[in-house]
């Protein structure tokens, strides 16, 4: 049976004040995908950091469990938005505005990590060779204007992301988490939530 291949993938964001690293990271130990939802739109312009999109308005995102992953400098620049009251928590830099990753909440085992916060080669075909190409793309809806190509199947890129869920949820791998403390799984910083206001004006289509 072939050996399963791993790595540890770098973290750091623009300025390099914030560093870390995502531990033993395969592609059956985590999901690549690339979400065009308005959300991950709006939280591009509240940074004003339209480069994290592709043309059509998709981030690269690797889905982790918490536990794999490790901040090691700077968390004092670790600030996080939610463009609503219970919307996702969104983690940056407060210095660079570099976006670092989503979590849902302190209960979900799960760590939308950014392209933009791993520090490896920034191309597309360096994180195809360590991840793999992604999985999916996923509320196409919202992209803006025509794919270049027919998305895969929603169904097969949630039952995917479904059983990692599941699996550390199981293993317990929520913990610990660099975003949420572990006795009383407040987050790491207070987060700001945007007024409905501010969160409509971040609208890709205002």
């Amino acid at each position: 049976m072939a050996k399963l291949l791993t790595t540890d993938i770098p973290l750091a964001c623009a300025c390099g004040k914030l560093r870390g690293v995502a531990l033993g990271v395969s592609r059956v130990s985590a999901a690549r995908i690339v979400c065009y939802c308005d959300d991950c739109q709006a939280f591009a312009a509240f940074l004003a950091r339209p480069d994290i999109t592709d043309a059509w308005g998709g981030t690269d995102v690797l889905q982790i469990a918490p536990s794999r992953v490790r901040l090691t400098h700077g968390v004092q620049a670790l600030a996080c938005v939610r463009l609503s009251e219970k919307g996702m928590y969104r983690w940056h830099c407060a210095e660079c505005k570099t976006p670092l990753a989503n979590t849902l909440s302190p209960r979900v085992p799960f760590v939308s990590l950014f392209h933009s916060f791993m520090a490896q080669n920034g191309s597309d075909n360096a994180r195809d060779e360590v991840l793999g190409p992604p999985i999916g793309h996923v509320q196409t809806k919202f992209a803006r204007g025509r794919l270049p190509n027919e998305p895969e199947s929603v169904l097969r890129v949630l039952t995917r992301c479904g059983g990692l869920l599941a699996k550390w949820w199981l293993a317990g791998a929520g913990t610990p988490s660099p975003f949420f403390d572990t006795a009383t799984r407040a987050p790491a910083v207070e987060p700001r939530i945007l007024t409905a206001a501010e969160r409509a004006a971040l609208r890709p289509e205002a």
